[in-house]
This record gives C-alpha cells, structure tokens and sequence, in this order.
C-alpha cells in the first residue's frame, strides 16, 4: 500500500518511536516535583523547550505544548483577541486558512467580534496589501497560514508579518504543514505547528506567544505550561515530537528536491495522461510534497476508492467526501474546479517506483469513475439557441455532466441554462467554463435552485 497523504498525518518517525519508548521509562513523573524522577522529568521537558525552540527560531520561554495542533490554533486565537480586546475586536484571515482558525473566527464572531476575511488568487495566494487594505484601527489579531494543507500553496508570511508590525498588529501562522521543512521567515507574533504533520506522535501541538505580544488565556488554567495549557503534560509524546522534528529538520533540505521532483512529475503527466483535469495551486510558490488536481465528470469519492483498490492512499477537497456534502471552502476560495478532486501528499521516504505505478493506475481509474456515472462523448448536432438541463435533485458532478452532453447542440454566441440545487455546481459550472474557455454568464433565481448560464463562445 503507498500512503500518499501526509498531509493528514506522517507515519511515526522511527527516531520519534526511539524517544518515545525511552522516555516512557524516564519521563512518568511529574515534572513540576522536585524529587528525583520529577527533576528528571523536568529536564527532559525542558530540553525539548529548547530544542523546539531552536528550530522554530524563538526563545525557549516563548514555547508552549499543547494537547493538539488545533488546540494551538483555539489557543492562540482566544489569547491573543482577549489580549487586545482594548484594541478593538476586529480578526483578519484568509479565505483559506485550516477550519480550526476559520471556527475560531466564526466563535467570535458569535461573540460580537468583527471577521475579515482575505480572498486569495486562483492559485490560493494572498496578496499582502490585501491584508494591509484590510487592517483598521480596531484590528485586534491577524491570522495567515504559511502553506496550504489542501493544494500546497507557500503564503508570503514574511511580508504580510511585515504589514502589520507597521501598524502594529500581531500576526498569528498557522505553520502545521510547513515547520517540519524549516523556520518561518518574518516578524510573525504568534506560531502554531502540530506533531503528527513531521512524524511526531499525535495528541501534540506547538504555541509560540512572541515576548512583548499581549496575551490573556482563556478558560480555566494553572501553573503548567506557563497558564497557557492546563494540564499534566504528556511528556514521552512531547520528546518524541521533537526529536522527529529535528530528525525530519536533519533531511528536509535533500528530502525536499527528492519529493519537489516526483511532485512536479505529477503535476505535469496527469494532465497528459487523463482528460479534462486541472491541477490546482501554485506552480512555483509550494511545499515539496503536495500536488492536487481536480478531474471533470468524475466523483471525488468514487475515485478515492478506486484508488484505495489499487493499494494508493490520497485524500480528497471534494464535496462529496465532506460529511457536510459542500464544497472544499479552500477550491470555492479559489474558484477552481470541486469535483474529483485529488490530492497527494507524498510523505518523507515516499518510492519513486510508487509514483510511477500511481501514474500508470491512475487514467484507468478515472476513466472508470467517468464511465460509471455517463461522462460525456462528443456531439455535433446543432439544435436550439437555447438549452435548458433540468439537474434539480442531482448532486454534482452530474449537472456538469449533463451540461457537457449538450453543450455541442447549441450554436456558438447560444446559451444552456443549467437548473441545480446543489450548492457545489455554483463552483463547479463556472470552473467548466475556465477549463473550456466558454463564457459563465451568471446565475438566476429559479423554482426549486438556481438557473447556470452559460453561453457558447467556440
């Protein structure tokens, strides 16, 4: 089986595993004690301060471990706005951010706090004066990751940081994907990073609070973890996570053109081998490891199966693959295409020989998919100026379907109009349009959903 989705989670470092068995035997105690196996406790956790602040680049005191990644993150979040509630209470982030910040900013708003969201470009990039536009007297905290988890895009952290330093604004990075790679650059205030993305055991997070940036925990707290994660802390994981961190950290640099090597094999075959595919993020500004692409007339989840079957482990932005049937809110962000999407995530390791078999694997699969449910096959008949496709009741990808069936029977400068219910065709249809170069006219109101426009331009 090739596990293709670290981006999820990492197998278990074998220096992590070396860690953890040892200090299961060392690190029991308490190490707020000062007997003997406390003090011993106590200098196990804090030479994994140190370490992991070495390779964060901050100060050891500014260094907190949390029960999660996501807890970090509400952590974080909590903190810093309570911290600058004299301030205002105004949250910037962007469309794209993981959802453990977007539902921190959706809790505060509940709260009566402000939300600002930033958009992002069609390959998932902010743009920084975007954040600058965006900031206000009352701004309270700011919120950017430092690479995507869905499509891998690398955000201009160094100079957003710098934006709000000028006004005076704490920048808060989500670096969950990209810390086992390296440090990341700029005056950011506040960092959050979770183990299990390295080769760290779960149940381990990383929150970095910057000396100077105003900080109020939230909630019950007591003495552990300077107030900031109550708790007895779990400290055979915590060792094991840093000693993955600073082994992966030991190969990133090799590891990293070994992966962007296979990732950019990816990226520029499955669009020759397989129809009608998009690959999704930035070309250039990405982590080494990801590569997503979304295939038309396909389901997201009926894909992911038939590549379970063939022994490949990817994971999916699709709707389809959500328990809340909607749209990935990272591609709707982007404004690129949903359905049968794909995304592989090659972790440390991962075979040249297992990327090639995915290649090989992989048009048949969809193929099948396509087949399965009725893909389209070329039509020349020309027939009415107009077309309307009733796909009211079906999820996608089946109202672009049935609108690539009858696209060919309408004239160029002519219109189909596609009547969905479903919240995902209202990405999908103007993403067809995009890969097919056709024109998206618009939508309209319609008994039972929504009227798709579309007209013919060739």
């Amino acid at each position: 089986m090739a596990y293709f989705d670290a981006a999820s989670a990492t197998p278990l470092h074998p220096v992590a595993r070396q860690a953890l068995l040892a200090s299961l035997d060392e690190g029991w105690a308490d190490p707020a004690r000062l007997y003997r196996e406390g003090r011993r406790a106590r200098m196990l956790l804090d030479a994994s301060r140190e370490a992991a602040a070495e390779a964060v680049g901050c100060r050891a005191d500014e260094v907190v471990f949390t029960s999660s990644g996501t807890r970090a993150v509400h952590t974080g979040v909590a903190g810093a706005l309570a911290g600058r509630r004299r301030v205002g209470r105004h949250l910037i982030v962007s469309s794209v951010e993981h959802s453990s910040v977007l539902h921190s900013a959706e809790v505060f708003e509940a709260d009566g706090g402000t939300v600002t969201q930033v958009a992002v470009d069609r390959a998932g990039v902010v743009d920084p004066s975007a954040y600058a536009a965006a900031l206000r007297e009352d701004t309270a905290l700011a919120c950017l990751q430092s690479a995507n988890h869905e499509v891998g895009t690398v955000q201009p952290v160094a100079e957003v940081a710098e934006v709000c330093r000028a006004a005076g604004v704490p920048l808060l990075v989500d670096a969950a994907q990209s810390l086992g790679w390296g440090p990341v650059p700029g005056a950011w205030s506040l960092l959050t990073a979770s183990a299990h993305k390295w080769g760290g055991p779960s149940g381990v997070g990383l929150l970095v609070v910057r000396k100077g940036v105003r900080f109020a925990a939230q909630g019950p707290h007591d003495e552990r973890e300077s107030g900031r994660a109550p708790g007895f802390e779990n400290l055979p994981a915590i060792v094991a996570a840093v000693a993955s961190l600073r082994a992966v950290r030991a190969e990133a640099a090799q590891e990293a053109v070994r992966l962007r090597e296979l990732t950019e094999r990816i990226r520029a075959r499955v669009p020759e081998a397989v129809p009608d595919v998009e690959v999704v993020g930035d070309a250039e500004r990405r982590l080494p490891g990801i590569v997503t692409f979304s295939c038309l007339y396909a389901d997201g989840e009926a894909l992911l199966h038939e590549l379970d079957r063939e022994g490949f482990s990817v994971s999916s932005g699709s709707s389809c693959t959500s328990s809340t049937l909607t749209p990935s809110h990272v591609l709707k962000a982007m404004g690129v295409l949903s359905e049968g999407n794909v995304r592989v995530s090659l972790p440390v390791g991962a075979a040249e020989e297992d990327v090639e078999r995915f290649l090989t694997v992989l048009p048949g699969a969809v193929a099948g998919v396509r087949e399965k449910l009725g893909a389209p096959a070329p039509e020349t008949a020309v027939q009415a100026e107009e077309l309307v496709v009733d796909s009211l009741g079906k999820r996608c990808p089946i109202p672009v379907i049935e609108l690539a069936k009858v696209f060919a029977q309408v004239p160029v400068g002519g219109t189909v109009r596609v009547l969905s219910d479903d919240e995902a065709a209202r990405l999908d249809i103007p993403a067809w349009c995009e890969m097919r170069g056709q024109e998206y006219v618009g939508e309209e109101p319609a008994q039972g959903g929504t009227a798709y426009v579309v007209r013919r331009v060739s």
